[in-house]
This record gives structure tokens, C-alpha cells and sequence, in this order.
């Protein structure tokens, strides 16, 4: 059985259903002020400069989440070279 359900919903009425916040506002203020710090420093542009206030933190955060996969990867060998020694333990009993 084979059951299709078409909803026409707007963005918006999908994001309140789901409880997502409404993040418009916020995305409005971030534009405007990428627009008036270009305009304001056209003739020394420098993008790092410019994004800094934004990327720093993501940046700080990026490096703990390649620590966590790198745990999470010398964990999963760990656990598995035990698993791989304990078979061949017991095989040769």
C-alpha cells in the first residue's frame, strides 16, 4: 500500500510547525550592518576584518568538533583491536 499526502504550506507556517524561531529580524539587522561596515571602510577593505566578529567563534568551535572526531576515531580502534585480540584469544584456546 502506497499512501501520498501533498501539503501546501509556506515557509513560514512550516517553520512555526515545526517551532523553529523566525530568524527574519536577525537576518535583516546582519545584512545591514555588512552593508554599512563596507560602506564605511570601502577605500581599507579587508574581509577577514569584516567577518571576524563572525567567524571567530566558529572557528574555535570547529577545531573542538575535529578533536571530538578524533577521539571518537582513536576510541573506535581502541575498542576494536580489544575486540579483534579477544577473539583471537579465545580461537586459540
Amino acid at each position: 500500500m502506497k499512501v501520498s499526502v501533498d501539503v501546501d504550506i509556506t515557509p513560514e507556517e512550516l517553520r512555526k510547525l515545526f517551532g523553529l524561531p523566525d530568524v527574519e529580524g536577525f537576518q535583516r539587522q546582519l545584512m545591514e550592518d555588512l552593508r554599512e561596515r563596507i560602506a564605511s571602510g570601502a577605500e581599507g577593505y579587508d574581509p577577514v576584518k569584516l567577518f571576524q566578529p563572525y567567524i571567530s567563534g566558529s572557528l574555535a568551535s570547529w577545531d573542538l568538533f575535529q578533536k571530538f572526531l578524533l577521539n571518537a576515531a582513536s576510541a573506535a580502534t581502541t575498542s576494536a583491536d580489544t575486540a579483534a585480540k579477544a577473539t583471537k584469544t579465545t580461537t586459540r584456546k
